[in-house]
Parts: C-alpha cells; sequence; structure tokens
C-alpha cells in the first residue's frame, strides 16, 4: 500500500511516498472485529505464514504458529502481517529511492523506531477500514511493538501477546548490537552507507553481524548439544602418541604446535570446529538477502526504544496507559531476554491492575524458541486466542 502523506517520526524528520509491503490471512469478519496484527522481529517480514504458490523455500517465518487449525487460528481471526518501515522486503527501506531527490536513500534514510513503526502500521489499519484489533502479537522486537501498541493506542487494541521480549535492551545487549554494526560499518565495501552507487556490498560486515547475532539467540545447551567441540572432520590424531599423515594440515596453511608431546597441525583460516561451520553458513546466507543499511537501522530502533523513559524509569507509570488484557512468554533458557525482563512488564501491568497472564516455558532452545516447535508454548498462545475467538462469537450471539 502507498502512502504519500508525509508520515511524521520520532527524529522530527518525516517520510513521504513510502510503500507498506503486507499480508493478509483468513477473513475479516462483518464486524471487523477479528483482526490480528503480528509484528516482526530483527530480520523477518510481513510473510508470517503459509508459502508461495511455485515457489521453494518459501514457508513464512511463524507458519507453525499461524494458519488454519493453528493456535492463531486463520480460520476464526484475520491475520495481518506488515513489513516494517526501513526493512529491505517490500516495504520502502534505505534501498529505494527518496522521492525529494531522486538518489538512492542509503545512510540518507530516517532514523526510525518502535513508535513510528506503531504509527505506520495505525495508518495501514485505517486503510483497511479496522478500528480495532483483537489483537497484537509478536516476539523479540516484534513483542516490543506489541507493547507499544497498548500504550500509543489503548484503545485500538483489545488483547496483547508479547513473547520472548522485554521493556528495554539492557546494556549487554546493546553491546552486542553495536559490536554487529561496527562490523558492518567499518567492512571497506560499505562507504558510508551508500555502497549500492558503488555496485558492491558490505558482504564481510553482514557475515561478522549475524555470527555475533545467532550466538546470542542460541543457549550454551543447545549449542554443546548440537556441536559440542565436534570437528568438521578428523584432523586430530585418533590416538594418544599417534601422529596425523605428515604435512596433512600443513598442506591447508597450518602451524602447528606442541601439546602434550605430541605435533598437533592445525590452521589458522579453515574451518576446523563444527561451531565454526554453521556460524559462516549462517552468516554467508544472511548476508546473500539482508541489506547491510536495514540491519544498522532496524538494531538501532531496538535500542531506542523504552517507553519507561520518560516516566523516569518507572515501567508501572509508563503501563498505566495500557488497557488491553496480556498473554506474557518467555523461555527459561533466553538469556538475550531473559524471563526476569518479562516478569518486569508483568509486575507493571498488575500493578495497574491489568488482566495478565503468563507463561514461562522450560526450553532450551534460548532465544530462538519463540520460532521453533514446544507443545507448551503452542498450547499456551492457542488457548488464549480461543479464549479471544470465544468472546468474540460470544458477542454476536
Amino acid at each position: 500500500m502507498h502512502f504519500e502523506t508525509a508520515l511524521p517520526l520520532q527524529s522530527g524528520a518525516s517520510i513521504r511516498g513510502y510503500d507498506v509491503a503486507y499480508e493478509t490471512y483468513g477473513t475479516l469478519n462483518a464486524g471487523k472485529s477479528n483482526a490480528v496484527l503480528i509484528c516482526h522481529a530483527l530480520n523477518a517480514s510481513h510473510h508470517v505464514a503459509g508459502v508461495y504458490a511455485g515457489q521453494e523455500k518459501s514457508e513464512g517465518w511463524w507458519d507453525n504458529m499461524i494458519g488454519p487449525g493453528k493456535p492463531v487460528d486463520t480460520n476464526r481471526f484475520f491475520v495481518i502481517g506488515v513489513n516494517n518501515l526501513g526493512s529491505c522486503f517490500g516495504s520502502t527501506g534505505p534501498m529505494h529511492k527518496n522521492p525529494d531527490s531522486g538518489e538512492v536513500y542509503g545512510a540518507d534514510f530516517p532514523v526510525v523506531t518502535v513508535e513510528d513503526w506503531v504509527n505506520a502500521q495505525a495508518r495501514l489499519l485505517d486503510a483497511l477500514g479496522i478500528q480495532t484489533l483483537a489483537a497484537v502479537m509478536g516476539g523479540s522486537l516484534g513483542g516490543m511493538q506489541a507493547l507499544s501498541w497498548t500504550l500509543q493506542y489503548p484503545e485500538r487494541v483489545k488483547h496483547a501477546v508479547v513473547v520472548a521480549s522485554a521493556p528495554n535492551l539492557n546494556a549487554e545487549n546493546i553491546a552486542f548490537n553495536e559490536v554487529a554494526r561496527r562490523a558492518i560499518a567499518t567492512d571497506p565495501d560499505f562507504h558510508g552507507g551508500h555502497f549500492y552507487k558503488h555496485g558492491v556490498i558490505p558482504k564481510r560486515g553482514l557475515r561478522i553481524a549475524r555470527m555475533i547475532g545467532h550466538i546470542t539467540y542460541l543457549s550454551d545447551d543447545v549449542m554443546n548439544e548440537k556441536f559440542g567441540r565436534r570437528l568438521q572432520a578428523p584432523t586430530l590424531p585418533a590416538a594418544h602418541g599417534a601422529l596425523p599423515p605428515e604435512g596433512a594440515l600443513a598442506a591447508r596453511g597450518g602451524s602447528s604446535s606442541l601439546r602434550d608431546g605430541v605435533d598437533l597441525k592445525y590452521s589458522t583460516q579453515d574451518v576446523e570446529f563444527q561451531i565454526e561451520s554453521y556460524l559462516r553458513y549462517q552468516g554467508d546466507k544472511f548476508a546473500e538477502y539482508f541489506d547491510a543499511n536495514t540491519y544498522l537501522l532496524i538494531t538501532r530502533a531496538l535500542d531506542y526504544f523504552d517507553p519507561a523513559k520518560k516516566f523516569g524509569g518507572n515501567l508501572s507509570a509508563a503501563l498505566a496507559e495500557a488497557t488491553a488484557k496480556f498473554l506474557l512468554v518467555s523461555f527459561t533458557t533466553d538469556w538475550r531476554f531473559s524471563p526476569a525482563r518479562s516478569r518486569e512488564i508483568v509486575r507493571a501491568l498488575l500493578d495497574n491492575g491489568r488482566d495478565v497472564s503468563y507463561a514461562e516455558i522450560d526450553a532450551p532452545h534460548g532465544h530462538d524458541a519463540f520460532l521453533l516447535e514446544d507443545a507448551r508454548y503452542l498450547r499456551a498462545v492457542r488457548s488464549y486466542f480461543e479464549s479471544i475467538a470465544s468472546s468474540l462469537e460470544g458477542s454476536k450471539a
């Protein structure tokens, strides 16, 4: 959907002549009361469910959650997936032309925040004729958007489902984001964010940024279970005292060291451990499809989000505006957005007498758990949405 009218941004700038990409699933009822907005995380898009006809590997990023008969049942709800401004999956972003200059935005794309995204989403809903959301739902950064919806447009949200999220980033999270951004910004192919005109992509920086991020999405338990210290190929002696074939690794540009009296050849360039191979694969794949400026923009939006800031850090005061009912879900091994951060939101909502359900799932998968199959997690979400659907159907009776 195209929007010509300028959208004022939190930074004081504005953006006009922009597009917002979205997908819908299911049918909007006559009263337009069964709409559910899905907000995406860092590297996702508006394609939240289903597959594209004739396209391989086109499954939506939350397909296990959304669809006919699934926890968010599209037989009962009209689900809307929206791609955020600044992204690289259809909505206007840094790789598009600025209508005022005719030049590609590049590094000149305006700073966007979670609040800006919510305002853009509200404009889309206005255009679709939807005044009230049965629910707004998101995980991670998407959960921040869901929370912000309840504060910016409390009268338009009946329920908010906030999964694996937080009321703001702690210093450690901001630090991880900054290291990833520096990897991109110091790539020689970045060219100050105007790499498009040079016909290059800062893939080296994107690879490293993704590798850093991916480490934080997995738990220590999962990494050890999936990879441990396993090597890609047998490069060490089969038994103590046995030497590898002469020059076997040195031929690959390696050097040698002495350990336990055994001369071990190793390479400083090649991938030796399976975890290294996995991270490089993830980095290579990411660098092929994601935009570097988009990565900088979205991680900054993560850093900036802090609804309690204007209340002197008092989250209870910040959430006093919310009138929606809430479901919050966290995962025990998620150290990037730990359960303690979800419990902060729960306590602040309870301080305001709000209706809150909270599920803390004992899952081994780390932050990525919110995207994966877990019967208890999916059952909790299903139960919550069944109660929403029942109330909608009961109100029509």
